[in-house]
């Protein structure tokens, strides 16, 4: 489009205008009344003036218009820099029994789920300069967040979910094989999952012991947390009243799964247990994260247009103009 800028200056360099051939030279006239003619030819400078202006506005326009056409644009780089840190996919059990009140939070009696939120939370504060990703799972396993720097909108998106919502059953295997998934591209050594239930795999498509055998295929470490307490616990029943139920986690199992992939199992009876995974993770080595670089385009043609327009009025505007100011 920039070739556009010259085109009517090599229209006018190779269309000149005509000269006309064998033309007479101008005859000499007396003339008596000299003072006429004077004004007349003050009065044909003033509108080749007005043509110049014309002229001029007409480029302008041009210009204007072959800018907009170009289609520039405001380009914003930024570049993400290498950074160590882990990538870290958090599994998190959303099933019914997740509902059992048998934890306290400031004195005051909390579900499972409302305790998981509040730890989790502050372990992925904590988390600066890691990838954290988050997946829960029920009666199905889905990636709610992939991974991601941006760990407030993982800790936001966490505290918005609600018991139930992926199912009231518990899919332990799909959750690990997901995990598994999204984290095998990653550097190695540092890739790690943190799964959090409170209870046994009774849901999955894929038996969570094969999908701790593919974790171990990556290299991937399993953490795992059973939660909860044991025995009976209250838990609503749907109509406002409390009854007491028990839930059996099974321990073995999340055992051999943090075995398998040189993980650990931790007992989360109350709050405090589910910290210590925070120094276990820390004395991973790290790894490198790539560096990557964003591009943000603003365009710009609608100023060389919005320009044009106005020309194009001024333009219009021209020939009242010259003859409220020549007469003609």
């Amino acid at each position: 489009m920039i070739v556009l800028l010259a085109l009517p200056f090599l229209v006018r360099v190779l269309a000149p205008p005509a000269k006309i051939a064998n033309a007479p030279s101008a005859p000499e006239v007396f003339f008596p009344h000299i003072d006429r003619l004077k004004a007349g030819f003050a009065q044909q400078r003033q509108g080749k003036n007005a043509s110049r202006l014309y002229m001029f506005v007409v480029g302008l326009l041009w210009l204007s218009l072959t800018g907009a056409l170009m289609g520039p644009q405001l380009v914003d780089q930024f570049t993400q820099l290498r950074n160590k840190g882990y990538d870290l996919m958090l599994a998190v059990d959303l099933s019914g029994s997740m509902l059992a009140q048998d934890y306290t939070e400031n004195g005051e009696q909390a579900s499972r789920l409302q305790v998981v939120k509040s730890v989790v939370s502050d372990f992925v504060r904590q988390r600066q300069g890691d990838r954290v990703g988050l997946i829960l799972f029920g009666s199905m396993a889905y990636l709610h967040v992939p991974l991601t720097l941006d760990t407030l909108s993982v800790r936001k998106m966490l505290n918005n979910t609600i018991v139930g919502e992926a199912g009231d059953t518990t899919a332990i295997g799909d959750a690990i094989g997901l995990a598994v998934r999204n984290l095998r591209d990653r550097p190695e050594k540092s890739r790690i999952i943190v799964l959090l239930t409170d209870g046994g795999d009774n849901a999955s498509t894929i038996p969570p012991l094969a999908a701790a055998k593919l974790a171990q295929q990556y290299g991937i470490r399993i953490y795992t947390i059973g939660v909860g307490s044991q025995g009976p616990v209250p838990i609503p029943d749907g109509s406002g009243q409390i009854v007491m139920a028990q839930f059996d986690l099974d321990e073995g199992l999340l055992q051999k799964i943090a075995d398998m992939t040189g993980g650990s199992y931790f007992r989360a009876a109350d709050t405090e247990a589910l910290q210590k995974i925070y120094a276990q993770i820390n004395k991973l080595e790290k790894t490198s994260a790539e560096t990557r670089s964003y591009m943000i385009r603003r365009p710009l043609y609608r100023y060389p247009l919005g320009g044009a327009l106005a020309l194009l009025f001024l333009l219009s505007l021209l020939p009242v103009l010259r003859k409220a100011r020549y007469g003609f």
